[in-house]
């Protein structure tokens, strides 16, 4: 199964000048809760903006998705380098056929990750849209079904709404 989760406001901004557009701690961690563990897929813009502790601390195998044949991840990083989505779900080949694979950003990589993801988990982030420099999620308007909503709208600690929700590919 080839999952891709991420956070956006209700007009699908994931990111404004390169920053998230809100602060919901409990959506980081559900993030992290789904990556962990399990094999990703990812664009060096987003490999390079996560702390590099929690790079670092990764059980399981991270590819790196980059047009920049001469990046290498740190000496203490276990990722790996690939050139294009199709390259990077070879590499995970095996780990695709005994469990998930999931991709997690930046916009670019979930545009390509669009064509070949079989479950979207989208955070929804009830803020006002955002100013600047925008970045925008894929288009999941058709060719997906609804499964639902993992619990609802909750509450943040810090005094935003949100809910997740489950798409599968038709």
């Amino acid at each position: 199964m080839i999952g891709m989760v991420w956070a956006q406001t209700p007009g699908g901004v994931i990111a404004a000048d390169g920053e998230l557009p809100w602060d919901v701690p409990e959506d980081l961690q559900h993030f992290r809760e789904i990556v962990s563990g399990r094999p990703v897929i990812v664009g060096r813009p987003t490999w390079e903006s996560m702390p590099p502790a929690w790079r670092r601390k990764r059980a399981a195998r991270s590819v790196v998705l980059t047009r920049s044949a001469d990046w290498r991840p740190e000496a203490d990083e276990d990722a790996e380098r690939a050139s294009s989505m199709a390259d990077a779900l070879a590499l995970l080949a095996e780990e695709e056929a005994t469990g998930d694979v999931w991709i997690m950003g930046g916009g670019e990589v979930y545009v390509l990750g669009a064509e070949v993801a079989d479950l979207l988990v989208i955070s929804e982030i009830d803020v006002p849209e955002p100013d600047g420099e925008l970045t925008l999620g894929p288009d999941v308007t058709t060719g997906w079904v609804e499964e639902g909503s993992e619990s609802g709208w909750r509450w943040s600690s810090t005094g935003t709404r949100w809910r997740v929700r489950r798409l599968r590919r038709r």
